[in-house]
């Protein structure tokens, strides 16, 4: 990491992780970029919370010149959830021959949810002789551990996962992404019922680019990429979460009432030509005080095996994943490559 140059797409709350753990593993932060009007122009010393470091934010609208001026090794993109919302950074990056990588959790495993947009980015990135992909918590603890654990076993027949996370702990849009602050009734109208389709008419959605994946939807397709199984079948279940109390919501800015929806739980169910059954569930909701993060896998087969991670930093341990990865990216083959196809995710030595 000495001496890598980082732009920093998207100055939000997971920049002030992912700015200070390139700093602090020897990297240089070049440049930063958001929408944002109330901290464009503001030195990213203020954000991350030390004193200026010379590099002010610059307007979505002079992102291309500015990665054309400095040509980083790499761009880090912190923004949204989905394929659709951060296709703009992706692209412009891949057009460029700038190296990317995205917390974006669609962008873990965008092909089997996002093919044409993640072929187009492929074939620029290609093109132009650089790397993009996705990373984050699910590169270890939904992904790398899990495959870990699988080459312990000598006879898989499921793999059952869950994971649980705050919304409030990466802002709005992953916020609303999730239902939360919707009364039942809108959930089930703008959340749930985009899966009460057939096989046909999701596969449909997808090849318009028009799917909205949960996060699991894209980890199975990693898993399976990775242990090499080949899917027959996919299928997916939006439920609400709710409260018994009234709960507050800094992000949201209001009080989730008492029965309207926290937020959700997706549920993912794959079959594989491997007779393999992946079945994973991520809930993320506001939460109450009782609440926390978790992570619970389970390999059924030969032998049986559970993981349980109660209280993992998700946060922090996203960026930590994503400022480790930047070696993988720049030393990897150009396209869009997953990191089920960069090997295990190393610590990097201060």
């Amino acid at each position: 990491m000495k001496d890598v140059k980082v732009v920093q797409y998207g100055c939000g709350k997971m920049s002030i992780y992912t700015m200070r753990y390139v700093l602090e593993n020897g990297g240089q932060i070049v440049g930063a970029i958001d929408i944002n009007e109330d901290i464009i122009g503001k030195d990213i010393g203020e954000i991350i919370g030390c004193d200026n470091l010379g590099v002010k934010v610059t307007k979505v609208e002079d992102a291309e010149n500015l990665l054309k001026e400095i040509k980083p090794d790499v761009c880090i993109v912190t923004t949204m959830s989905l394929m659709n919302d951060v296709k703009d950074a992706l692209l412009l990056c891949a057009k460029l021959g700038i190296n990317a990588i995205t917390t974006c959790e669609e962008a873990f495993y965008p092909m089997n949810s996002s093919p044409v947009l993640t072929k187009e980015i492929d074939r620029l990135a290609k093109e132009n002789n650089c790397t993009i992909t996705g990373s984050g918590y699910q590169d270890a603890f939904w992904g790398n551990l899990i495959t870990t654990l699988a080459g312990t076993t000598h006879k898989i027949t499921k793999i059952k996962g869950s994971s649980s996370y705050n919304v409030e702990d990466y802002g709005i849009a992953l916020a609303k992404a999730h239902g939360a602050g919707l009364s039942l009734e809108d959930f089930d109208n703008e959340i749930a019922s985009a899966d009460n389709i057939s096989d046909e008419e999701r596969n449909l959605i997808i090849e318009k680019g028009e799917f909205a994946p949960s996060y699991m939807w894209n980890v199975n397709g990693w898993l399976c990429d990775k242990l090499g199984l080949t899917v027959v079948n996919q299928t997916q279940k939006c439920v609400p979460q709710t409260h018994d109390e009234d709960i507050e919501s800094s992000t949201l800015g209001m009080t989730v009432k008492k029965g309207m929806a926290t937020g959700m739980s997706a549920v993912v169910t794959t079959t594989t030509k491997e007779g393999i059954v992946l079945e994973t569930e991520c809930i993320g909701k506001v939460y109450s005080k009782d609440d926390c993060d978790k992570n619970d896998w389970t390999i059924y087969g030969e032998p049986d095996t559970n993981l349980v991670i109660t209280r993992p930093a998700t946060v922090e341990l996203t960026c930590a994943a994503i400022v480790n990865r930047i070696p993988d990216v720049i030393s990897s083959r150009p396209g869009f490559v997953p990191t089920s196809q960069m090997g295990e995710l190393k610590f990097i030595k201060k």
